[in-house]
């Protein structure tokens, strides 16, 4: 019988990786946009003020 390595602990953690990764990426754009999408209401309710 040949010697089969075992990845299945390796694997885990490179989706691990990748999902912290993406996780990073995703508060990153979404603090990005919360600001964009906040300075807009307030332009939006500035113009109903006028």
């Amino acid at each position: 019988m040949l010697y089969l390595p075992q990845e299945e602990g390796q694997g885990l953690v490179e989706y691990g990786l990748i999902l912290i990764l993406v996780a990073i990426v995703v508060v990153i754009i979404l603090t990005a946009l919360g600001t964009q999408v906040s300075n807009a209401f307030s332009r939006i309710v500035d113009g109903f003020g006028q």
